[in-house]
């Protein structure tokens, strides 16, 4: 038997969320939305194992004729008082709602309606964000995203979101968000390489994201930041600390030999979060050129940036992604040919 699935993911790489289900083989896809991709699940299939999405939920209701008036409310209210709640269990109900779009209703005005549906049935409370408040972490967590007039009501599978990844158990502020870490990686494509550098490594996101790609390869990370290192070392025990190696570095000096590196994947210091230091303080031309230096002549970077293509690098692909209210850009790198003026 086949389940209606949803996977939720960062505006922009809803495409690599699809390809990871049709090449992990968890299902056959139906349909890329704002930040979803519908798909219907393969019997048996684990997907809380998705790595570049932020959560999976299981679709319990798609609701089409939702328009921007407020009689849109009672129709959601109605569809969620006829899902089919045998066998659910919990401590609570809460609810989570977006739209796409500008509507004559809130999205607490949403939760409200469907939550309320729900937990009545089952005979458990629901718990309202209206004013604030967080809801149980044991509450049985449901979704509805609106987008032109379809809705879907869809219960989380796991326990939490999957970008609360387990092995995170440091955290440095500026730390990659994990699920587009793990994107990076599958665009970097890991398959063979050998060495794999971070050259702005903080907490190890992306490289630990590698490792779950590519276990074989041998993974590098610096940083100018040695409480960096002490969040990326605690961040990989867990899973398969030897294949890491974590050192002090300015990443305008980094300690390989030119042409050593396969593959680099790097969140360079936006200047927001994260100020850049060291070698980078004036700007991150120092970074790009040894990002250059070290990587072999049929290597790929793999970078999140803001402010342009680096000069030595052309351009093989580009995904623009949102994240934290600014739009960088995933830039698949590959050197250029001849020498770079410094």
């Amino acid at each position: 038997m086949h389940t209606f699935a949803v996977a939720r993911a960062v505006h922009g790489i809803e495409p690599l969320v699809a390809t990871e289900i049709r090449r992990s083989r968890l299902g056959v896809v139906h349909g890329v939305r704002h930040r979803e991709v519908w798909f219907e699940a393969a019997p048996g299939a684990d997907l809380t194992g998705l790595r570049t999405a932020d959560d999976v939920l299981l679709a319990a209701a798609v609701v089409d004729g939702i328009g921007h008036g407020r009689s849109a409310l009672r129709r959601l209210a109605l569809a969620a008082r006829s899902v089919d709640l045998g066998g659910l269990t919990g401590s609570g109900v809460e609810v989570s709602a977006s739209f796409v779009g500008r509507r004559n209703y809130t999205r607490f005005e949403i939760e409200d309606a469907v939550g309320a549906e729900l937990a009545r049935p089952l005979r458990l409370p629901y718990h309202s964000r209206r004013d604030g408040a967080r809801p149980p972490r044991d509450a049985m967590s449901w979704r509805v995203t609106i987008e032109g007039d379809r809705a879907l009501i869809a219960l989380r599978l796991a326990d939490r979101p999957l970008h609360r990844r387990a092995y995170k158990t440091d955290s440095i502020r500026g730390t990659l968000h994990p699920p587009v870490a793990a994107a990076m990686a599958a665009l970097a494509r890991l398959g063979g390489a050998g060495t794999v550098l971070d050259p702005c490594c903080g907490a190890g996101t992306t490289l630990i994201e590698a490792h779950a790609l590519a276990p074989g390869a041998r993974l590098l990370g610096f940083d100018h930041d040695p409480a960096a290192l002490r969040a990326a070392t605690a961040n990989a025990r867990p899973g398969g600390g030897a294949a890491f190696g974590w050192g002090v570095a300015d990443g305008g000096r980094i300690p390989l030999a030119g042409g050593s590196v396969d593959r680099v994947l790097v969140n360079p210091p936006w200047g927001r979060q994260v100020p850049p230091r060291g070698l980078l303080a004036r700007d991150l031309g120092p970074l790009w050129r040894e990002v250059r230096r070290v990587l072999a002549g049929d290597g790929l970077a793999v970078a999140l940036v803001h402010d342009g293509i680096p000069r030595g690098f052309a351009l093989e692909e580009a995904v623009r992604v949102s994240l934290s209210g600014q739009h960088p850009v995933i830039a698949v790198l590959r050197k250029e040919a001849g020498r770079v003026r410094r």
